[in-house]
C-alpha cells in the first residue's frame, strides 16, 4: 500500500518522535513504581538484550499477562516446528509469566516503547519473518515500519469492544491505514469481526477465543495443600482479578456475611499486585484483619481477609474457593477473564459491565453456569445463596464447564489460518 500516511497518523508519529528525549524519564518514573524492569530496561528502547538465533523468526506480541496466558498454546505449537519465537510483552507481571511457562527456545524481551526509533531498532536486531498481534494492541509505530519492511503481520484472538470501535470512529482514516497493513485478522467472535470489517480489515476469519482452548491455569501441589491446610474447614469465598473499588465491595460483603457464616475467610486476588497492601489497609480501616500472601503469611484462625497479592496462583484460588466473583465487571473495566475458574469447577459471579468477554459471560449465563449481580447488595446475596446450596452451586459450576468446553476449538482453526505464512518460510529457507 501507499506509504502517504494520514494527517493524524503522520502527527502522531512526529509527536512521538519528538518525545524521545523524554522517554528515558518516563520509563525510569514507571521503574520506581514497580512498573518497569529493574534489569531489563534498554530493552523498552529497542536495545536487545539477547542475540538473534539463525533461521526464521516469528514475533508474537501479546499486551500483559492474561493476552500471554491464552496464546501460550499457540506458541508451543509454533516451537515445535523448529522456529524461534520471539515473545514481547509489556509488563513486569508478564515476564514472570513468561519466564515461568514460555516453551523451551523461546525468546522473551519487552516490546520497546511506541517511539519511531526505538521500534526501528528492535526490528533492524531481531529481524522477523512474521509477526502475530494478540487481541488489540495496534501501536501505530510498531505497524509502520513492520509494513515498511514488508513483514507479514496477522492479529490472533483479535478483539475489538464497541467502546474502541466508537473511538476508532472518529479517526477513520488512520484505522483503515493500520488495518490494511495487516495482513490476516482472526477475530475471536463474529461480533468482533464486524466491527473490524467496518473499519477497513481488509481479510478476517472469525476464528473463536484462544482463551477457551488453554488448559486450566497450573499450581504448584505444595503450596496448594499449606493455603488448604490453613484454611483448614472455614467457609470461603473468593474474589478474582478485582480492580479498584471491587476489594471494597468484597470487605463489605464480608462484613454482611460474617454472622451468617462464622469463621468467613474472604480472600481477595488484586488484578495489580502492587495494590495489595492497599487492600489491607483498607480491611483494616474497617476492623477486619488481614494477610498479605507476598509477605509470605498464610491466613490464620484470626485472619479474615486473605490478599493473594502475587502472581501466577489463580489455579490455587480456584481450586480451594466453591464460589468465586470475577472482577473487572463491578466497575466499569469490562469484565475479567471466567474461563478459567469455569474450567476448575468454581461457581461464577460477576457483574454487568463485562464487554471485554461479552459473548463468553453470555453463554455462561444464558447456560446458568453463572449469575449476573448489578451490586454489592446483590452479590452479597448471591454469595450467601451458592454457599447455603452445595447442589444449586455444584449445578452452576458443572454449567460453566460444559459450557466453555463446547466452545473450544479455536487453537486448531487459529494454527489452520496461518499455515500458509510458515509454508512460505520454509520455502525461503534458512537464513542468518
Amino acid at each position: 500500500m501507499s506509504d502517504r500516511l494520514p494527517a493524524a497518523l503522520f502527527v502522531y508519529r512526529l509527536l512521538s518522535a519528538a518525545a524521545m528525549p523524554l522517554a528515558p524519564m518516563m520509563l525510569k518514573a514507571r521503574q520506581r513504581r514497580g512498573k518497569e524492569p529493574v534489569d531489563r530496561l534498554l530493552e523498552r528502547r529497542g536495545r536487545a538484550s539477547r542475540p538473534r538465533p539463525p533461521g526464521a523468526l516469528v514475533w508474537l506480541h501479546a499486551a500483559s499477562v492474561g493476552e500471554l496466558a491464552s496464546v501460550l498454546p499457540l506458541i508451543a505449537r509454533i516451537a515445535a516446528r523448529d522456529v524461534c519465537v520471539l515473545v514481547t510483552t509489556g509488563t513486569v507481571t508478564s515476564s514472570g509469566l513468561a519466564a515461568e511457562r514460555l516453551p523451551r527456545g523461546a525468546i522473551h524481551q519487552y516490546v520497546p516503547v511506541d517511539v519511531p526509533r526505538y521500534v526501528r531498532r528492535f526490528l533492524d536486531h531481531w529481524r522477523p519473518d512474521l509477526a502475530l498481534f494478540v487481541e488489540s494492541d495496534l501501536w501505530p509505530n510498531r505497524i509502520v515500519e513492520a509494513s515498511r519492511r514488508r513483514i507479514p503481520m496477522i492479529m490472533v484472538n483479535a478483539r475489538l469492544s464497541e467502546n474502541s470501535f466508537k473511538r476508532w470512529r472518529f479517526l477513520p482514516a488512520s484505522i483503515v491505514n493500520l488495518l490494511q497493513r495487516i495482513d490476516l485478522c482472526l477475530a475471536r467472535t463474529a461480533g468482533d469481526a464486524e466491527r473490524l470489517a467496518a473499519l477497513g480489515a481488509p481479510r478476517i476469519v472469525t476464528a473463536g477465543d484462544l482463551k477457551l482452548d488453554v488448559p486450566p491455569p497450573p499450581c504448584d501441589a505444595a503450596k496448594l495443600a499449606a493455603l488448604r491446610d490453613a484454611i483448614g474447614r472455614r467457609p470461603l469465598i473468593a474474589a478474582a482479578s478485582t480492580h479498584d473499588g471491587e476489594e471494597r465491595a468484597m470487605i463489605e460483603v464480608h462484613m454482611r456475611l460474617r454472622a451468617q457464616f462464622p469463621g468467613l475467610l474472604t480472600l481477595i486476588v488484586p488484578r495489580h499486585p502492587e495494590r495489595g497492601a492497599a487492600v489491607t489497609v483498607q480491611a483494616g480501616g474497617a476492623g477486619l484483619t488481614a494477610r498479605l500472601r507476598s509477605r509470605g503469611e498464610l491466613p490464620t484462625p484470626a485472619t479474615d481477609v486473605y490478599v493473594a497479592d502475587t502472581v501466577g496462583e489463580l489455579g490455587i484460588v480456584y481450586r480451594l474457593a466453591p464460589v468465586v466473583f470475577v472482577g473487572g465487571s463491578l466497575v466499569r473495566h469490562g469484565g475479567q477473564n471466567p474461563i478459567e475458574p469455569a474450567k476448575l469447577g468454581a461457581a461464577i459471579l460477576h457483574g454487568p459491565h463485562v464487554w471485554n468477554f461479552a459473548d463468553i459471560y453470555a453463554a455462561l449465563d444464558a447456560a446458568h453456569g453463572a449469575e449476573r449481580v448489578e451490586d454489592t447488595g446483590r452479590l452479597t446475596a448471591g454469595l450467601a445463596a451458592l454457599m447455603m446450596q452445595p447442589a444449586a452451586r455444584q449445578n452452576v459450576a458443572d454449567n460453566a464447564h460444559a459450557t466453555v468446553s463446547g466452545l473450544s476449538g479455536a487453537l486448531e482453526r487459529t494454527l489452520h489460518a496461518i499455515e500458509p505464512y510458515f509454508m512460505q518460510l520454509r520455502l525461503l529457507g534458512p537464513h542468518a
